[in-house]
């Protein structure tokens, strides 16, 4: 199929219905029950620039800025960029030791329910075949269909199979190549692994800054995008944050019709994870990049982040958090209508770093005990309580939030509220205030029954007492360095 005739067939499915290319329309879409039950999800960056494995995974556009770490490692270690340039890394990238079914397994194994490969990222090398361009993994490389691998093993896994595109970078991504001399010259065609290599770089932060990509450019961003989706048919797409950009308002909408129109036609629900304002509000899932929101929202939202604070793909400098950490930023997540992406970065020969595994297992650990909390759960009537405060929006998670046995947060699922115990104490000594006694039944208090009271770790009987201060009780036997869900059964 040509691209006229893929045009075509893209204008028809848009026009069959039911959502059409109007905010209006697409306002109307509903997130998909699986989303809002499955609170935790695996993000994988891999590609060619964990072949380098230095700094981050932008390491093909810094590479050709000069001064920058990125361009000196690269002459350094590879020699000068005429000669040796970012393409040159493909012929590398062999992924000998990838097996989809150990990931996925992994994965599973952590406690994710679903599994979002980057399909292409700025750099414009696809992990699977595609018929817009030949620098893709299919051809190239490991010559593997990788995403395709993953869908398959996912769905047998019983995991939801997504995909993430950060396609709309690539236009300007590597433009920096031709201020000097390197690899990136002209003439580039349509198709080409450098085109188009914008030499004008924008203002990343401004959502109107020139360069505008021109037609022929965002002709091709949806038609990657719709090849992505009549190939695997993923259950969700996630975009970066770069469709924002006022040029890409038509072509993001004409892309979500079609998204959700196949959706109908699959016969089962989709959705689109957008940042900032890349799509009007309730037509998709809002998407807090590295940050949080500080309150319980009314709509189920995601934050996507990952193990290490410094790159999303795998170097030999990773700043691991740790696997406590991260198991706290997922109760505070669900306890506001969240949802946890987590990214794993693995190396260039498709092994997952005994690091990641460590991380990954001490999560499937605490959700295997814990996970009638987290999975299926929804807010309460109160987020949380307690005296540390959370950091609110994008980029917020550099620091780790430190926990005092006082911080809880709430979950309610399967007819039981979850009160979690951020951070347990010593002497087993617990108050939970939100249910304190309160005889005025005008105030938002809770004036339930209260049947029993347990921790999902241990079978230690408590006997519990309830008062104008809250909810009292003392374990004996329960110590631990992670969160501690107390479950609280009532009438």
């Amino acid at each position: 199929m040509n691209n006229k005739q893929f045009l075509s067939q893209i204008e028809a499915a848009i026009q069959s219905g039911p959502y059409s290319p109007t905010w209006s329309s697409l306002s109307k879409y509903e997130i998909p029950q699986w989303f809002k039950d499955a609170k935790f999800g695996i993000f994988i960056h891999w590609g060619l620039y964990s072949v380098p494995a230095f700094n981050n995974e932008w390491y093909s556009c810094n590479m050709y800025i000069q001064g920058t770490p990125e361009y000196q490692h690269h002459i350094d270690t590879y020699g000068p960029h005429k000669e040796f340039g970012y393409k040159d890394f493909i012929p590398m990238f062999t992924a000998e030791k990838f097996s989809a079914e150990e990931w996925i397994t992994a994965f599973r194994e952590a406690g994710a329910k679903y599994v979002v490969p980057v399909a292409e990222h700025h750099d414009g090398f696809q992990m699977y075949p595609s018929e817009l361009s030949h620098f893709n993994a299919a051809e190239m490389g490991p010559k593997k269909d990788i995403i395709g691998s993953l869908k398959e093993e996912a769905e047998k896994q019983g995991l939801v199979f997504a995909a993430s595109s950060h396609r709309a970078e690539h236009q300007w991504f590597m433009g920096n190549g031709k201020d000097f001399e390197s690899d990136i010259k002209e003439p580039l065609e349509r198709g080409d692994f450098y085109w188009p290599s914008v030499q004008q770089q924008p203002d990343q932060q401004d959502i109107l800054s020139e360069p505008y990509p021109d037609e022929e450019y965002l002709e091709d961003w949806l038609l990657r995008t719709c090849e992505l989706i009549d190939k695997y048919h993923p259950r969700l797409l996630y975009f970066d944050w770069w469709i924002q950009h006022e040029a890409y308002k038509e072509q993001v909408r004409k892309m979500a019709a079609y998204y959700y129109n196949r959706g109908a036609e699959y016969g089962f629900p989709v959705g689109i994870c957008y940042k900032q304002e890349s799509l009007a509000f309730g037509s998709g899932i809002v998407d807090v990049e590295r940050g949080k929101l500080s309150e319980a929202k009314p709509y189920p939202w995601q934050t996507d982040t990952a193990i290490a604070r410094n790159s999303w793909c795998y170097t030999e400098t990773l700043d691991y958090k740790s696997g406590r950490e991260i198991i706290c930023y997922l109760c505070d997540v669900v306890s506001k209508n969240g949802s946890l992406l987590l990214n794993v970065g693995p190396k260039a020969d498709g092994t997952i770093d005994s690091k990641d595994g460590d991380i990954l297992k001490e999560i499937g650990q605490w959700l295997s005990v814990n996970g009638e909390a987290i999975y299926e759960s929804r807010c309460w009537r109160f987020a949380e309580e307690g005296p540390t405060e959370e950091r609110e929006g994008q980029f917020s998670d550099g620091q780790e939030t430190v926990y005092t046995p006082q911080d809880f947060r709430f979950t309610a699922a399967h007819g039981n509220i979850y009160a979690i115990c951020m951070s347990y104490p010593a002497d087993g000594r617990v108050t939970i205030r939100s249910f304190y006694k309160e005889r005025d039944l005008n105030k938002p208090v809770f004036q339930g029954i209260l049947r029993r009271v347990s921790v999902l770790a241990s079978e230690e009987e408590i006997s519990f007492v309830r008062d104008e201060l809250g909810l009292h009780f003392q374990t004996k036997t329960v110590k631990s360095d992670y969160p501690v869900v107390i479950k609280i059964e009532v009438e």
